[in-house]
């Protein structure tokens, strides 16, 4: 069912316009605006930066977090941690990481309409370590540009980004069953910033 928004409150006529391709268009007439699918409504509005987008910020804002975490849980990981195997069916670390790299990728293929998933096999600790920043960024430089959204940006947090948060908590865990432990802190006083999504992160003001 399109979706209708009311017209500009000016007085003055807007002329008839119609933006989009079959499937994703929205129409702009003397009257409301109508959607013809769920989609447009995300189109239609993230066509400048993340600067004037919440959801879009906020967005970021989870990414640069995805970033402070999981670069804290794989800093200094001891030598064999990659393969560290806890039972039989459950991933090792490399893997988990390998899985975030390939969530990213997901998320921003996504943004830009393709949604395209590869399971990729996981590269040498290190080399792995670097593809999660390098994605985290592709995936942030995409968001803050002004290029619009194919998708809900809610979407896009409640999929990938919310699963690799989830897939760094089992990365941490690893950590404290392979006897190299990740210290706790206060991540609500961390100094987590929008667009910071390398490997250089900030020093824990509070851990314990």
């Amino acid at each position: 069912m399109a979706r209708v928004l009311p017209s500009a409150g000016s007085g003055q006529a807007l002329p008839a316009t119609t933006v989009g391709d079959s499937q994703h268009s929205w129409s702009r007439s003397p009257g409301p605006l109508v959607f013809q699918n769920s989609a447009d409504r995300c189109n239609l509005y993230p066509m400048n930066s993340s600067d004037s987008n919440p959801k879009r910020e906020l967005l970021r804002h989870a990414l640069a977090t995805l970033a402070y975490r999981g670069g804290k849980a794989i800093r200094s990981a001891p030598e064999g941690f990659a393969v560290f195997h806890v039972d039989e069916g459950v991933r090792a670390p490399g893997q988990i990481l390998a899985h975030i790299g390939d969530l990213m990728d997901w998320a921003l293929s996504m943004a830009v309409g393709e949604r395209e998933w590869h399971d990729s096999k996981p590269l040498a600790w290190e080399k792995e370590v670097n593809r999660f920043f390098a994605a985290l960024k592709k995936f942030d430089d995409y968001l803050a540009s002004v290029e619009p959204l194919q998708c809900p940006a809610e979407k896009l947090f409640q999929g990938p980004v919310a699963d690799a948060l989830t897939h760094v908590g089992q990365i941490a865990m690893l950590r404290r069953l392979g006897g190299e432990p990740i210290k706790g802190e206060s991540y609500y006083d961390a100094e987590i910033v929008i667009g910071r999504v390398g490997a250089e992160q900030t020093t824990p003001k509070r851990e314990f």
